[in-house]
């Protein structure tokens, strides 16, 4: 292994605003309004909201600060902010993923890039150049770390990688050098932790999780910032992320092509609120079922072709076959595809059919197996293969990227429908103003005459 931290802790130090190309600010600004309108609305809708602030009450974590929390009403410490954002963005799962490291990007990087650039009154072009410095990072040490080996070990990727990420977004905003960005990374092998245990009993561990990224992100960078001494070789270490964290690591993946090559552009969105790794296969069960006209009556069997990690993550029959909570379902290949195939769309208000005796009946007539044809030779591991068998015979298609992926992402227009369909039931008329500022990011001379419209 080379000198990955500092090389990292570098990029982030010496990243300008010029530098960055124009279709790169414009991705990371549709990204981020995307991930708002998932914080929005799971601030009202979210199940696990209520135990957050009861939380935070409890241990007089609810005071007063400077920091805004989407779809709230009031102003919050940059710490608690930072936690608030993150949980509330990816409580719906319909927040943003980086195929090649099978992470959510935004969820640790922009509550962290927002909570510190309000705190030190950051204009919004300098917000918008950490937001990019974080996905990279954390795309890139996703990728190092290799998905499917981190899975395996029982690893979150957006929570261990996402660390690193929110405290270069927040390292940049506080002005840090390269070695106090070092030391901040430093900090964040100590907190970088994601348990995928919550996948058993549907439990709200991988919403808070990606909260404490994000917080700890704001934590790690402030202790830099006031000369904490973290560990050198964070990343590479004998201890450190690469090798505590992975079977399989690719240091050389970490900076590969850093400063030319865009992490950020590699990014999707997802058009439905459920694992990315169920999308492409909810995308073919519609359109097959458009196609052919089919009703749930009719339909005999149906086999999905996954990816070995949406096996691990959506495919197990003896736990997710019926699941009855929130995150069961958003987890589950045959409550999702049973959904699709039933109705011919799936969206956030679609978990109101968990337990639908319907439903569950269609899901008792679902295979998930991993395909290989979705392991070798393929870009990401998001494709599926769908079977469906009638009494009219077997259709079958071969779906290797889901929707909203790079090749495929949203123009500006569908970006703004999907947040403003997320946001206008908490946030009414202000959610119009807030898109308009967040797409226009740059033009602000303090980032809170942007996020003020985040408020209830």
């Amino acid at each position: 292994m080379g000198q990955e931290t500092a090389t990292l802790a570098g990029y982030v130090a010496n990243l300008k605003h010029v530098d960055i190309p124009q279709e790169v600010q414009g991705r990371a600004k549709a990204l981020t309004l995307d991930f708002l309108g998932s914080a929005i609305r799971a601030r009202r809708d979210a199940e696990s909201t209520p135990s957050l602030l009861k939380m935070l009450e409890t241990l007089r974590l609810d005071g007063a600060g400077e920091a805004t929390v989407f779809g709230d009403a009031r102003t919050w410490t940059p710490a608690v902010a930072a936690l608030l954002n993150g949980a509330l963005g990816h409580s719906l799962d319909f927040d943003d993923t980086h195929a090649d490291s099978s992470l959510h990007a935004s969820a640790p990087v922009v509550p962290a890039a927002f909570a510190v650039g309000e705190m030190v009154a950051a204009s919004g072009h300098e917000v918008l150049t950490a937001i990019v410095a974080g996905y990279e990072v954390c795309c890139r040490l996703g990728n190092a770390l290799d998905p499917t080996s981190h899975y395996a070990r029982g690893f979150h990727p957006t929570a261990t990688a996402g660390t690193y990420g929110a405290a270069a977004a927040a390292a940049k905003l506080f002005g840090l050098s390269q070695d106090q960005i070092v030391a901040a990374f430093g900090v964040s092998g100590s907190q970088a932790a994601g348990s995928l245990q919550f996948l058993v009993n549907g439990a709200w561990n991988k919403r808070y999780q990606v909260g404490a990224a994000a917080m700890n992100g704001v934590i790690a960078a402030s202790l830099a910032r006031n000369d904490f001494v973290g560990a050198i070789e964070s990343v590479e270490g004998k201890h450190g992320l690469l090798v505590g964290y992975s079977d399989n690591a690719h240091p050389d993946k970490a900076t590969a092509g850093l400063g030319a090559t865009y992490e950020t552009m590699k990014i999707g969105i997802k058009p439905y609120p459920s694992c990315r790794y169920t999308h492409a296969a909810i995308d073919a069960l519609i359109a097959m079922r458009r196609a052919h006209n089919l009703t749930p009556d009719q339909i005999k069997r149906v086999e999905i072709g996954l990816h070995r990690n949406g096996i691990i993550l959506t495919g197990d029959a003896a736990t997710k076959r019926h699941p009855r909570s929130v995150v069961g379902g958003q987890f589950s290949m045959f409550f999702t595809g049973a959904v699709a195939l039933d109705q011919g769309r799936f969206g956030w208000d679609d978990y109101e059919r968990l337990g639908d005796a319907a439903i569950d009946a269609l899901a008792d007539r679902f295979d998930v197996v991993q395909d290989d044809r979705l392991e070798i030779g393929r870009s990401h591991p998001f494709g599926a293969r769908v079977s469906i068998e009638t009494d009219d015979g077997v259709h079958e298609r071969l779906y290797p990227d889901p929707s909203g992926e790079p090749t495929s992402f949203p123009d500006r227009a569908a970006m703004q429908q999907k947040f403003l369909t997320l946001a206008r039931p908490v946030l009414a008329g202000r959610a119009d103003q807030l898109a308009d500022a967040i797409l226009s990011l740059e033009r602000f001379d303090r980032v809170a005459q942007a996020t003020q419209f985040g408020r209830q």
